[in-house]
């Protein structure tokens, strides 16, 4: 957009261009440079403007979305009816909420509004400092003791809510002296300003769900009718040009990425999960000379390597295994003269602080968390309950198996399991037979259905195995890759369901994000087979590309690695730099297959015809696909053509026959009905239609480099969007009949009517 960097910093919605654009719903790797550098620069001027807590992802969505005013109006101005907001009471019991809600704390008078800026799980905790009980770390909601799981079908978590009164302009904010009173009689808030509640989930799996995930359900569901409010800067509707359900799920989780890279990508800041600071803030907290300042932190390091170093040679023998869980919340607790630092949205930034300061430590003076000098390895194990617990063992030699130690492990609950029982609730049945891994979507045919991807080759080692696969259309549209059942044997002792692990991406001569590099996934098991789920795919890494995946023996870290082509190929417009699965390629890139979807719809009849041979013709081993003619009718079409869908067909037959996209062949069919290529002595002729792949090879020197120029002056849309209006101006008729137009386009139900002061901005194009 044209709109300067300094415009951007004090970007004031309804006065200048929203922020949010329709390329961002694609996710960040969608958003052009200039577009992503606006957005990233209003949320940094959003961080510095909250200086009091850390700004979650959800809640720079929330800033981006719905409007939030630098300099104190907040969302004074936003498009939120407040009696709907959820309901919540001190020590009550509710429904979860998420990050980033907006909600409403009952006070017996006047309510309170707020934002939830962080949560984190709060068990009852020991009083005597950081030291918790080994089986809280990364226990699920439903743990009730060590090794022990509620049977309620809906189980509730004791969590710790921060809110923000401050993000409501000064309309809605009480007193001071109000808030103080509320605190010190700790009825409706506790005595640091927080909100302790008991989080009802609908199940178990909820409560694992990525911050996200849970925000955009909360989002679609309990705050539906402020998204969809035309009131906003920039509908969601209007920025996807639809109001399907799942086109707005898919637009608001490729919104969310690409605010979460505009927020945690930058220089200014630095981050703790999803949370973002500034690092001005950081170093001044560190220059503190009181309470958390620099020395308060580098006790806190010192102690988690303290706490199960041998302080005394025994007579006889070594010394034995020793593990110790610090809680960062209770530590920070017990630090005296800290309580400033721990009330309101200060606790969150204090929380943020601490766990950098110990990142730093391991990052910089540890091996792989692991302490040279004292032989002790210092991992995360939880990184939601108390505000982070961070796990101290020796001696820690025989854990340095390469895995991440700021990856949480949950250790402490798994080390409470028998080896022998399942650590979730309705894990999987060890001698159950393995489930299949489900086909990417291949229709059923009419020709013998051949195996596509299998296998190429297995190698078992002593201290590792490897194997290669290609990527499958399915294993993209549910971020996951499959494990060879090898491996998934390897972790069959820790009688774990699901843990997480490192997944590490090479991409020779490829480009990647630094997101995309390392990622946490999940590993779950099932039977004797396993797959890792919540895999981050680039871009480029489309259905067929070989992967070669490597598990060393013992650790939690997996690699995958694509192959580099000596000279590129162009298959359908497509360049390929990396070997790949011609069988594969064919079936699952066909028109229609993608994504955000495998749908046939709102393709015209050429690409159809693509899309019915290449999924349902009998495959070659170098991707050719060959279809009985007769069926290619209702191979599109689904049901019986009309003629005039005929007459189309044929048409468009013709037109990717003579571009060479397809060509005839002749087979012949079988006494048992089956067709067979090339055509057999004896049998009845048939006509055949087939696709060929003709992979062009493509030097590199000929391809688009990164000094390749690129054209200026590109056009792009602006959704119409709300503009405040100087004092003693007035919208005018054509412009409150445009509002109204757009008012019925995105669904408003009521309230047609421009709101005071307001005009209407049409939408429109510009050019960069």
């Amino acid at each position: 957009m044209t709109t300067s960097t300094a415009e951007a910093d004090d970007w004031q919605p309804y006065v200048g261009d929203p922020v949010l654009t329709p390329a961002m719903t694609g996710g960040h790797r969608n958003t052009p440079d200039e577009e992503m550098h606006r957005l990233r620069s209003y949320l940094e001027a959003v961080v510095n403007d909250r200086r009091g807590g850390p700004v979650h992802t959800a809640v720079a969505f929330n800033a981006a979305y719905f409007g939030y005013e630098l300099g104190g109006e907040g969302y004074g101005n936003g498009a939120f009816d407040i009696e709907t907001f959820p309901r919540l009471t001190l020590n009550g019991e509710a429904p979860a909420l998420p990050v980033g809600a907006l909600t409403r704390i009952e006070t017996g008078s006047d309510p309170l509004f707020a934002e939830i800026i962080y949560k984190e799980g709060c068990r009852p905790a020991p009083s005597d400092g950081g030291d918790v009980p080994a089986w809280t770390s990364g226990a699920p909601a439903d743990a009730e003791g060590p090794g022990v799981r509620s049977s309620a079908a809906s189980p509730v978590r004791r969590e710790l809510l921060v809110p923000d009164f401050t993000v409501f302009g000064p309309g809605l904010q009480l007193p001071e002296t109000k808030h103080k009173r509320f605190r010190d009689r700790q009825k409706w808030l506790n005595k640091d300003g927080h909100v302790v509640v008991g989080a009802r989930y609908s199940c178990a799996d909820d409560a694992d769900l990525d911050d996200t995930a849970a925000f955009v359900r909360h989002l679609l569901t309990r705050q539906r009718e402020s998204l969809l409010s035309a009131l906003v800067p920039v509908s969601v509707v209007q920025l996807t040009g639809s109001g399907r359900e799942e086109r707005l799920e898919d637009a608001l989780t490729g919104l969310l990425d690409t605010v979460a890279h505009a927020l945690h990508a930058g220089d200014a800041l630095r981050s703790w999960g999803h949370y973002a600071l500034a690092r001005t803030r950081i170093a001044a907290g560190l220059r503190h000379e009181g309470p958390l300042g620099e020395v308060d932190l580098c006790d806190l390091t010192g102690s988690l390597e303290r706490s199960t170093a041998p302080t005394v040679r025994r007579r006889h023998g070594i010394p034995g295994p020793r593990t110790a869980y610090t809680a960062v919340g209770p530590w920070l607790r017990a630090r005296n003269g800290a309580e400033g630092l721990l009330a309101g949205v200060e606790y969150a930034a204090s929380v943020c602080r601490t766990n950098l300061a110990v990142t730093d430590f391991l990052r910089g003076d540890t091996d792989e968390g692991l302490r040279s000098g004292s032989g002790v390895r210092i991992t995360l194990d939880d990184a939601f309950e108390y505000g982070g617990i961070w796990r101290s063992h020796h001696p820690g030699e025989e854990e340095a198996d390469g895995s991440d130690p700021l990856l949480p492990a949950g250790r402490g609950w798994l080390d409470t399991l028998s080896p022998t029982e399942p650590a979730e609730a309705g894990a999987p049945d060890p001698g159950a037979e393995p489930a299949a891994e489900p086909d990417a979507a291949i229709a059923e045919q009419p020709l013998p259905v051949e195996q596509i991807g299998a296998l190429e080759y297995l190698r078992v080692a002593d201290s590792e195995i490897s194997w290669q696969v290609p990527l499958r259309l399915a294993h993209v549209m549910d971020g996951r890759f499959p494990l060879n059942p090898r491996v998934a044997y390897g972790f069959q002792w820790l009688g774990a369901g699901s843990l997480p692990v490192r997944l590490e991406l090479s991409h020779p001569g490829g480009t990647l994000e630094a997101s995309e590099e390392v990622q946490q996934v999940t590993l779950e098991l099932s039977g004797e087979s396993g797959v890792l789920r919540g895999v981050e795919w680039p871009i480029d890494f489309i259905p067929g590309l070989h992967l070669r995946a490597q598990w060393h023996r013992g650790g939690t870290v997996f690699q995958l690695t694509t192959v580099e082509l000596e000279e590129p190929v162009e298959v359908d417009g497509r360049l390929i730099g990396h070997r790949y699965d011609p069988q594969v390629l064919t079936r699952e890139d066909a028109p229609g297959s993608g994504r955000d979807g495998d749908s046939g719809d709102g393709l015209d009849t050429r690409k159809l015809v693509l899309r019915a041979v290449r999924r349902l013709g009998r495959l070659t081993p170098d991707g050719h696909a060959l279809l009985d003619r007769s069926v290619l009718p209702t191979g599109v079409y689904a049901t019986a053509p009309a003629p005039r869908q005929i007459t189309e067909l044929e048409a468009a037959v013709a037109e990717l026959i003579d571009r060479r996209s397809l060509y005839e062949a002749v087979g012949s069919r079988g006494a048992d009905g089956q067709p067979h290529h090339p055509a057999r002595e004896g049998e009845t002729s048939i006509p055949l239609i087939g696709y060929t792949p003709n992979p062009v090879v493509r030097p590199r020197s000929a391809t688009r480099g990164p000094g390749s120029v690129q054209p200026l002056g590109a056009e792009y849309f602006v959704h119409g969007f709300l503009r405040r209006l100087p004092p003693g101006s007035m919208p005018t008729d054509a412009q409150r009949a445009a509002y109204r137009e757009h008012c019925r386009l995105v669904g408003k139900a009521d309230g047609w009517e421009l709101p005071h002061r307001y005009t209407f901005v049409t939408a429109h194009s510009r050019r960069r």
